[in-house]
Protein backbone atom coordinates (compact mmCIF):
# COMPACT_ATOMS: atom_id res chain seq x y z
CA UNK A 1 0.00 0.00 0.00
CA UNK A 2 1.65 3.03 -1.35
CA UNK A 3 2.37 6.51 1.36
CA UNK A 4 -0.20 8.38 -1.12
CA UNK A 5 -3.09 6.38 0.54
CA UNK A 6 -5.69 8.46 2.45
CA UNK A 7 -5.89 8.73 6.09
CA UNK A 8 -9.49 7.32 6.39
CA UNK A 9 -10.54 4.58 5.42
CA UNK A 10 -12.79 3.99 1.94
CA UNK A 11 -14.05 1.41 -0.31
CA UNK A 12 -10.75 -0.11 -1.61
CA UNK A 13 -8.94 -0.14 1.52
CA UNK A 14 -11.92 -2.06 3.05
CA UNK A 15 -11.94 -4.28 0.36
CA UNK A 16 -8.12 -5.02 0.46
CA UNK A 17 -8.55 -5.63 4.38
CA UNK A 18 -11.65 -7.75 3.74
CA UNK A 19 -9.59 -9.69 1.55
CA UNK A 20 -6.63 -10.36 3.77
CA UNK A 21 -8.78 -11.66 6.14
CA UNK A 22 -10.75 -14.02 4.34
CA UNK A 23 -7.43 -15.35 3.44
CA UNK A 24 -6.76 -16.41 7.23
CA UNK A 25 -10.21 -16.67 9.23
CA UNK A 26 -10.98 -20.19 8.25
CA UNK A 27 -6.69 -20.96 7.66
CA UNK A 28 -6.33 -23.69 10.31
CA UNK A 29 -2.25 -23.97 10.07
CA UNK A 30 -0.10 -22.71 11.77
CA UNK A 31 -2.00 -22.80 14.46
CA UNK A 32 -0.71 -21.67 18.19
CA UNK A 33 -3.46 -22.77 21.06
CA UNK A 34 -4.48 -21.34 24.52
CA UNK A 35 -5.37 -24.97 25.70
CA UNK A 36 -4.62 -26.89 28.59
CA UNK A 37 -4.44 -30.36 28.60
CA UNK A 38 -6.49 -32.11 31.53
CA UNK A 39 -5.33 -35.60 29.83
CA UNK A 40 -5.25 -37.40 26.53
CA UNK A 41 -8.39 -36.86 25.00
CA UNK A 42 -8.01 -33.68 25.43
CA UNK A 43 -5.46 -33.50 22.22
CA UNK A 44 -7.26 -32.26 19.52
CA UNK A 45 -7.35 -29.66 16.01
CA UNK A 46 -7.84 -25.82 16.61
CA UNK A 47 -11.30 -26.92 14.70
CA UNK A 48 -12.64 -29.87 16.97
CA UNK A 49 -11.94 -27.72 19.86
CA UNK A 50 -12.93 -24.28 18.25
CA UNK A 51 -16.23 -24.48 15.45
CA UNK A 52 -15.73 -20.89 14.79
CA UNK A 53 -12.86 -19.12 15.80
CA UNK A 54 -10.06 -21.99 14.72
CA UNK A 55 -8.01 -19.79 11.95
CA UNK A 56 -5.93 -16.84 11.43
CA UNK A 57 -3.35 -18.67 13.49
CA UNK A 58 -4.41 -18.22 17.42
CA UNK A 59 -8.41 -17.78 18.68
CA UNK A 60 -8.20 -14.00 19.71
CA UNK A 61 -6.98 -13.38 16.33
CA UNK A 62 -9.78 -14.97 14.09
CA UNK A 63 -12.06 -13.10 16.50
CA UNK A 64 -10.78 -9.99 15.39
CA UNK A 65 -10.39 -11.15 11.91
CA UNK A 66 -14.43 -11.74 11.72
CA UNK A 67 -14.98 -8.36 13.14
CA UNK A 68 -12.67 -6.86 10.64
CA UNK A 69 -15.17 -8.66 7.87
CA UNK A 70 -18.22 -7.63 10.07
CA UNK A 71 -16.99 -3.92 10.04
CA UNK A 72 -16.08 -3.31 6.41
CA UNK A 73 -19.41 -5.24 5.41
CA UNK A 74 -21.38 -2.80 7.35
CA UNK A 75 -19.36 0.74 6.37
CA UNK A 76 -18.93 -0.74 3.14
CA UNK A 77 -22.06 -3.50 2.50
CA UNK A 78 -21.08 -3.15 -1.27
CA UNK A 79 -17.19 -3.93 -1.50
CA UNK A 80 -16.43 -6.51 -4.00
CA UNK A 81 -15.83 -9.43 -1.31
CA UNK A 82 -19.55 -8.58 0.12
CA UNK A 83 -21.07 -11.74 -1.18
CA UNK A 84 -18.26 -14.02 -0.11
CA UNK A 85 -17.96 -12.10 3.71
CA UNK A 86 -21.86 -12.93 3.80
CA UNK A 87 -21.36 -16.62 2.82
CA UNK A 88 -18.74 -16.82 5.63
CA UNK A 89 -20.90 -15.20 8.20
CA UNK A 90 -23.83 -16.92 7.32
CA UNK A 91 -21.97 -20.42 7.56
CA UNK A 92 -20.06 -19.67 10.64
CA UNK A 93 -22.28 -17.75 12.75
CA UNK A 94 -24.88 -20.39 13.70
CA UNK A 95 -26.02 -21.40 16.89
CA UNK A 96 -24.73 -24.75 16.90
CA UNK A 97 -21.54 -23.45 16.32
CA UNK A 98 -21.93 -21.02 19.03
CA UNK A 99 -22.93 -24.25 21.22
CA UNK A 100 -19.62 -25.58 20.34
CA UNK A 101 -17.45 -22.38 21.44
CA UNK A 102 -19.29 -22.52 24.81
CA UNK A 103 -18.33 -25.96 25.01
CA UNK A 104 -15.18 -25.29 25.19
CA UNK A 105 -15.62 -22.66 28.47
CA UNK A 106 -16.54 -25.22 30.64
CA UNK A 107 -13.72 -27.66 30.37
CA UNK A 108 -11.47 -27.14 33.55
CA UNK A 109 -9.01 -24.55 33.89
CA UNK A 110 -10.52 -22.36 30.97
CA UNK A 111 -11.72 -19.71 33.36
CA UNK A 112 -8.86 -17.62 32.36
CA UNK A 113 -9.18 -18.78 28.28
CA UNK A 114 -8.00 -15.28 26.59
CA UNK A 115 -8.56 -13.05 29.43
CA UNK A 116 -8.49 -10.42 28.81
CA UNK A 117 -7.67 -9.24 24.86
CA UNK A 118 -9.85 -12.51 23.23
CA UNK A 119 -12.82 -11.56 25.84
CA UNK A 120 -12.45 -7.67 24.54
CA UNK A 121 -12.34 -8.55 21.33
CA UNK A 122 -15.14 -10.70 21.12
CA UNK A 123 -17.05 -7.98 22.75
CA UNK A 124 -16.47 -5.59 19.83
CA UNK A 125 -17.66 -8.29 17.06
CA UNK A 126 -20.97 -8.93 18.94
CA UNK A 127 -21.18 -4.93 18.75
CA UNK A 128 -20.58 -4.97 14.91
CA UNK A 129 -23.05 -7.03 14.56
CA UNK A 130 -25.60 -5.29 16.98
CA UNK A 131 -24.72 -2.12 14.00
CA UNK A 132 -25.60 -4.29 11.09
CA UNK A 133 -28.95 -3.11 10.81
CA UNK A 134 -29.92 -6.02 8.78
CA UNK A 135 -32.32 -9.43 8.76
CA UNK A 136 -29.33 -11.56 8.96
CA UNK A 137 -27.39 -9.21 11.32
CA UNK A 138 -29.64 -9.85 14.15
CA UNK A 139 -29.82 -13.26 13.17
CA UNK A 140 -25.59 -13.81 13.59
CA UNK A 141 -26.15 -11.48 16.58
CA UNK A 142 -28.61 -14.01 18.46
CA UNK A 143 -26.73 -16.47 17.81
CA UNK A 144 -23.22 -14.57 19.04
CA UNK A 145 -25.39 -13.61 22.29
CA UNK A 146 -25.15 -16.40 24.29
CA UNK A 147 -21.24 -16.38 23.87
CA UNK A 148 -20.79 -12.98 24.25
CA UNK A 149 -22.85 -13.10 27.50
CA UNK A 150 -20.05 -16.16 28.74
CA UNK A 151 -17.07 -13.67 28.71
CA UNK A 152 -19.76 -10.51 30.18
CA UNK A 153 -19.79 -12.54 33.22
CA UNK A 154 -16.39 -13.33 33.08
CA UNK A 155 -14.98 -9.94 33.06
CA UNK A 156 -17.88 -8.71 35.56
CA UNK A 157 -16.78 -11.32 38.23
CA UNK A 158 -12.89 -10.71 37.33
CA UNK A 159 -13.08 -6.75 37.57
CA UNK A 160 -13.07 -6.66 41.46
CA UNK A 161 -10.27 -9.08 41.90
CA UNK A 162 -7.64 -6.96 39.65
CA UNK A 163 -5.92 -5.16 42.43
CA UNK A 164 -2.98 -4.04 40.05
CA UNK A 165 -3.32 -2.93 36.64
CA UNK A 166 -1.07 -5.49 34.09
CA UNK A 167 0.94 -2.70 32.32
CA UNK A 168 2.73 -4.77 29.31
CA UNK A 169 2.47 -3.44 25.82
CA UNK A 170 1.04 -7.58 25.03
CA UNK A 171 -2.54 -8.96 25.15
CA UNK A 172 -2.96 -8.83 28.59
CA UNK A 173 -3.09 -5.02 29.02
CA UNK A 174 -5.34 -3.49 31.24
CA UNK A 175 -6.53 -0.49 29.66
CA UNK A 176 -7.14 -1.85 26.25
CA UNK A 177 -9.41 -4.85 27.12
CA UNK A 178 -11.43 -1.77 29.43
CA UNK A 179 -11.36 0.15 26.01
CA UNK A 180 -12.82 -2.24 23.65
CA UNK A 181 -15.09 -3.07 26.62
CA UNK A 182 -16.76 0.18 27.11
CA UNK A 183 -16.71 0.66 23.22
CA UNK A 184 -19.11 -2.66 23.56
CA UNK A 185 -20.96 -1.46 26.47
CA UNK A 186 -21.84 1.89 24.83
CA UNK A 187 -23.37 0.10 21.54
CA UNK A 188 -25.32 -3.04 23.76
CA UNK A 189 -26.13 -0.60 26.04
CA UNK A 190 -25.59 -2.39 29.25
CA UNK A 191 -24.76 0.23 31.71
CA UNK A 192 -23.87 -2.90 34.56
CA UNK A 193 -20.67 -3.67 32.19
CA UNK A 194 -20.00 0.09 32.10
CA UNK A 195 -20.17 1.00 35.65
CA UNK A 196 -18.14 -2.33 36.56
CA UNK A 197 -14.97 -0.95 33.71
CA UNK A 198 -15.02 2.49 34.80
CA UNK A 199 -15.13 1.83 37.97
CA UNK A 200 -12.04 -0.14 37.84
CA UNK A 201 -10.44 2.39 35.69
CA UNK A 202 -10.78 5.53 37.78
CA UNK A 203 -9.43 2.75 40.91
CA UNK A 204 -6.73 1.87 38.86
CA UNK A 205 -5.74 4.80 36.74
CA UNK A 206 -6.97 7.99 38.20
CA UNK A 207 -4.29 8.86 40.17
CA UNK A 208 -1.37 8.21 37.66
CA UNK A 209 1.19 11.17 36.97
CA UNK A 210 4.18 11.64 35.02
CA UNK A 211 4.11 8.84 32.88
CA UNK A 212 7.75 8.11 31.99
CA UNK A 213 7.01 5.62 28.92
CA UNK A 214 9.53 3.26 28.93
CA UNK A 215 8.91 1.84 25.31
CA UNK A 216 8.74 0.16 23.06
CA UNK A 217 9.82 -2.97 24.86
CA UNK A 218 10.83 -5.79 22.02
CA UNK A 219 7.36 -7.32 21.49
CA UNK A 220 4.82 -4.28 21.93
CA UNK A 221 1.98 -4.37 19.38
CA UNK A 222 0.37 -2.04 22.09
CA UNK A 223 1.57 1.41 23.91
CA UNK A 224 0.90 1.13 27.37
CA UNK A 225 1.04 4.85 27.85
CA UNK A 226 -1.21 5.56 25.12
CA UNK A 227 -3.74 2.66 25.73
CA UNK A 228 -4.34 4.21 29.20
CA UNK A 229 -4.94 7.26 27.84
CA UNK A 230 -7.11 6.24 25.49
CA UNK A 231 -9.21 4.17 27.77
CA UNK A 232 -9.58 7.35 30.19
CA UNK A 233 -10.24 9.10 27.76
CA UNK A 234 -13.84 7.02 27.45
CA UNK A 235 -14.10 7.64 31.19
CA UNK A 236 -13.66 10.73 31.67
CA UNK A 237 -15.78 13.82 30.93
CA UNK A 238 -13.93 16.03 28.25
CA UNK A 239 -12.96 19.25 30.70
CA UNK A 240 -11.83 16.34 33.45
CA UNK A 241 -10.09 14.12 30.87
CA UNK A 242 -7.67 17.08 29.77
CA UNK A 243 -6.32 17.95 33.12
CA UNK A 244 -5.81 14.15 33.61
CA UNK A 245 -3.81 14.35 30.74
CA UNK A 246 -2.10 17.46 31.75
CA UNK A 247 -0.71 15.40 35.10
CA UNK A 248 -0.15 12.30 33.04
CA UNK A 249 1.85 13.39 30.09
CA UNK A 250 2.85 16.76 31.01
CA UNK A 251 5.12 16.91 28.74
CA UNK A 252 2.97 16.17 25.72
CA UNK A 253 3.37 20.21 24.16
CA UNK A 254 6.95 19.78 24.16
CA UNK A 255 6.95 16.03 22.43
CA UNK A 256 7.95 13.58 25.37
CA UNK A 257 8.44 11.26 26.29
CA UNK A 258 10.17 11.52 22.45
CA UNK A 259 10.11 7.51 22.18
CA UNK A 260 5.95 8.43 21.61
CA UNK A 261 6.37 10.21 18.81
CA UNK A 262 8.55 8.33 16.45
CA UNK A 263 7.15 5.17 15.27
CA UNK A 264 8.88 1.66 16.10
CA UNK A 265 11.84 -0.15 13.92
CA UNK A 266 11.03 -3.56 13.05
CA UNK A 267 13.78 -5.84 12.01
CA UNK A 268 12.61 -9.17 11.15
CA UNK A 269 9.12 -9.20 9.97
CA UNK A 270 9.21 -13.17 9.66
CA UNK A 271 9.82 -13.18 13.68
CA UNK A 272 5.83 -13.06 15.20
CA UNK A 273 6.70 -11.36 18.38
CA UNK A 274 9.42 -8.75 16.57
CA UNK A 275 6.18 -8.28 13.91
CA UNK A 276 4.73 -6.97 17.09
CA UNK A 277 5.82 -3.71 16.56
CA UNK A 278 4.03 -3.20 13.37
CA UNK A 279 0.74 -3.29 15.42
CA UNK A 280 2.56 -0.81 17.76
CA UNK A 281 2.76 1.36 14.87
CA UNK A 282 -0.87 1.40 14.05
CA UNK A 283 -2.31 0.70 17.73
CA UNK A 284 -0.02 4.07 18.26
CA UNK A 285 -2.04 6.32 15.75
CA UNK A 286 -5.01 4.83 16.94
CA UNK A 287 -4.54 6.07 20.03
CA UNK A 288 -3.05 9.24 18.90
CA UNK A 289 -6.07 10.25 17.03
CA UNK A 290 -8.29 9.48 19.85
CA UNK A 291 -6.06 11.64 22.11
CA UNK A 292 -6.40 14.64 19.36
CA UNK A 293 -10.38 13.84 19.28
CA UNK A 294 -10.82 14.59 22.93
CA UNK A 295 -8.10 17.70 23.10
CA UNK A 296 -10.60 21.05 22.05
CA UNK A 297 -9.35 22.68 18.60
CA UNK A 298 -10.41 26.00 20.46
CA UNK A 299 -8.30 25.31 23.59
CA UNK A 300 -5.65 27.66 22.97
CA UNK A 301 -3.65 26.27 25.96
CA UNK A 302 -3.56 22.84 24.71
CA UNK A 303 -3.65 23.41 20.74
CA UNK A 304 0.16 22.61 20.34
CA UNK A 305 -0.67 19.22 22.09
CA UNK A 306 -3.48 18.34 19.37
CA UNK A 307 -1.05 19.82 16.48
CA UNK A 308 1.77 16.90 18.18
CA UNK A 309 -0.90 14.03 18.83
CA UNK A 310 -2.00 14.15 15.47
CA UNK A 311 0.83 14.53 13.66
CA UNK A 312 2.13 11.58 15.73
CA UNK A 313 -0.96 9.61 14.30
CA UNK A 314 -0.36 10.29 10.78
CA UNK A 315 3.68 9.45 11.15
CA UNK A 316 2.85 6.21 12.58
CA UNK A 317 -0.06 5.36 10.33
CA UNK A 318 2.47 5.73 7.64
CA UNK A 319 4.93 3.49 9.13
CA UNK A 320 2.72 0.58 10.02
CA UNK A 321 0.48 1.02 7.02
CA UNK A 322 2.21 -0.69 4.17
CA UNK A 323 3.35 -3.45 6.44
CA UNK A 324 -0.20 -5.60 6.66
CA UNK A 325 0.25 -8.13 4.21
CA UNK A 326 3.47 -10.02 3.09
CA UNK A 327 4.27 -12.72 6.17
CA UNK A 328 1.62 -14.83 8.16
CA UNK A 329 3.39 -13.08 11.28
CA UNK A 330 1.82 -10.08 10.78
CA UNK A 331 -1.00 -10.61 7.70
CA UNK A 332 -3.03 -13.37 9.94
CA UNK A 333 -3.80 -9.73 12.30
CA UNK A 334 -2.50 -6.40 11.73
CA UNK A 335 -4.87 -5.33 9.08
CA UNK A 336 -7.52 -5.44 12.24
CA UNK A 337 -4.98 -2.64 14.01
CA UNK A 338 -5.02 -0.92 10.18
CA UNK A 339 -8.92 -1.11 10.32
CA UNK A 340 -8.52 0.41 14.30
CA UNK A 341 -6.24 3.22 13.22
CA UNK A 342 -8.77 3.96 9.97
CA UNK A 343 -12.03 3.89 12.02
CA UNK A 344 -14.15 7.14 12.95
CA UNK A 345 -12.95 7.94 17.12
CA UNK A 346 -14.88 6.62 19.28
CA UNK A 347 -17.24 8.59 21.03
CA UNK A 348 -15.88 9.98 24.97
CA UNK A 349 -17.67 9.99 28.21
CA UNK A 350 -18.88 13.22 27.53
CA UNK A 351 -20.66 11.74 24.64
CA UNK A 352 -21.34 8.68 25.15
Amino acid sequence: MSQADPKSLNADMASRFAAIALGHVTREYPHKLDHVLNGPDDAATPKALHPIFYGSFDWHSCVHGYWLLLRTLRLFPDMAPAREVNALLAAQLTPRKVEGELAYLTRPFSAGFERPYGWAWLFMLQAELMQLNTVQGRDWSAALAPLTAAFRSRMIAHLPKMTYPVRAGTHNNTAFAIALGLDYARIAKDTALSQALRTKAMDLFLGDENCPAWEPSGEDFLSPALMEAEAMRRVLPAAQYSLWLDRFLPGLAAKTPATLFQPAYVSDRTDGKIAHLDGLNLSRAWCWRGIASAIDPDDRARSTSRTHALAAADRHLAAGLPEIAGDYMGEHWLASFALLALSPTSQTASNG
